[in-house]
């Protein structure tokens, strides 16, 4: 218990801010909190206001000054969601608005969904922790005996889903996982992209069999070199 309350006296918290419409991010805060290992102080800013379908002013609805080191934006207003993106880039701070089109310069990511977010040094540690899925996986008898998220989506679907598919047979996992995570995922599945033809929740699913895929050839490699040496 002494060493667990050195570490926490000695860490350094990452403070973001959130911003979401109506509860947006509800699920993301969920998952931030379940599976962010304590290393975030997270400041919520919920707008509730019935919004106008054009806004001229948005200081009525937004903060005059964020002190944080990283902003997520999960608004559904664009004219919130710009105003906000010139607000940090002004300020300095990193912000992730995914599904979102901006053309403010700066710091300002905004990958498809939540779970396509590269790794950028300015994201900190939620960058390590949340966005694109890395996992490792342990193998026994040709059956998925644990799977280890090293990181994942912020609504929690990535470790959610790999509860799911331990246990199973190694062929079974990949078509398994990419399902498992359809059904935790929290995306708006209207939301379908012209381009690729797919709404969030399936391209979630491909992301995460393509990071099943990477796991399974990993953990195969390592045994191989295991055996060879």
């Amino acid at each position: 218990m002494q060493n667990i309350k050195v570490l926490k006296k000695t860490m350094a918290f990452q403070k973001i801010t959130v911003f979401q419409q109506n509860g947006s991010a509800l699920s993301k805060i969920a998952g931030i909190k379940r599976f962010g290992q304590e290393r975030f102080i997270l400041n919520i800013i919920d707008i509730q206001a019935n919004l106008p379908h054009l806004i001229d002013n948005t200081e009525k609805y937004l903060p005059d000054h964020i002190d944080a080191d990283l902003v997520l934006d999960y608004l559904k207003h664009p004219d919130l969601s710009t105003d906000l993106a010139q607000m940090c880039q002004k300020a300095g701070i990193p912000i992730v608005a995914s599904g979102k089109k901006l053309t403010v310069q700066g710091d300002i990511f905004t990958p498809s969904t939540c779970c396509m977010l590269p790794k950028h040094d300015s994201l900190g540690e939620y960058g390590k922790m949340f966005g694109a899925p890395e996992i490792n996986l342990v193998v026994k008898n040709g059956k998925i005996e644990k799977v280890d998220v090293i990181r994942g989506a912020p609504c929690g679907a990535t470790w959610d889903a790999a509860k799911k598919i331990e246990g199973l047979d190694l062929k079974d996992a990949e078509v398994r996982y990419g399902l498992e995570v359809q059904f935790f995922c929290t995306a708006n599945p209207a939301g379908w992209d012209p381009i690729t033809g797919k709404s969030p929740v399936h391209i979630a699913a491909d992301i995460h069999g393509s990071a099943i895929k990477k796991g399974l050839k990993n953990q195969q490699e390592s045994t191989t070199a295991t055996l060879k040496g």
